[in-house]
């Protein structure tokens, strides 16, 4: 069975001046602004494309991490995880080049090494990983807090 999510967004106006807002269909966000200047200088409490992909990178590998560590036995307590998207000027356009995860784990009964895999193992199965994983250098710092 797939699963279908969705977003509406809507610009107005040229690229430098103009403005878009987007929501997304479950209703959890809505009528976000998006400015040139929130994507390309200073966010001024605005959004950009890069910045949601790398929030549901860092939830979509903490959610993996959180399944895989509790099948093996040892469910975490907490984790943080944090997601650095960059995005950076290839040609005579931009990408995103790079996806920088960083993990902290609380783990009961659970050494370094094998939360290391643990983490490690949860972003190469993390659905965001698998899309960007063609395009965009994906690097993974984890270890226990």
């Amino acid at each position: 069975m797939a699963i279908e999510r969705s977003a509406h967004a809507t610009w107005e106006g040229d690229l430098r001046s103009g403005a878009g807002r987007f929501d997304v269909g479950s209703g959890a966000i809505g009528g976000q602004e998006v400015t040139f200047a929130s994507r390309f200088e200073e966010p001024g409490g605005k959004t950009s494309p890069e910045e949601l992909i790398a929030a549901a990178h860092a939830t979509c590998v903490s959610m993996a991490l959180a399944n895989g560590l509790a099948q093996a036995g040892t469910p975490p307590t907490r984790l943080d995880t944090n997601a650095v998207a960059t995005l950076d000027k290839q040609g005579d356009g931009f990408r995103i080049t790079s996806m920088r995860l960083s993990i902290r784990g609380e783990v009961d009964g659970l050494d370094e090494d094998g939360f290391r895999a643990a983490a490690e193992q949860a972003k190469e199965g993390c659905p965001v990983s698998n899309a960007l994983a063609d395009s965009v250098e994906i690097t993974l710092d984890a270890s226990l807090a």
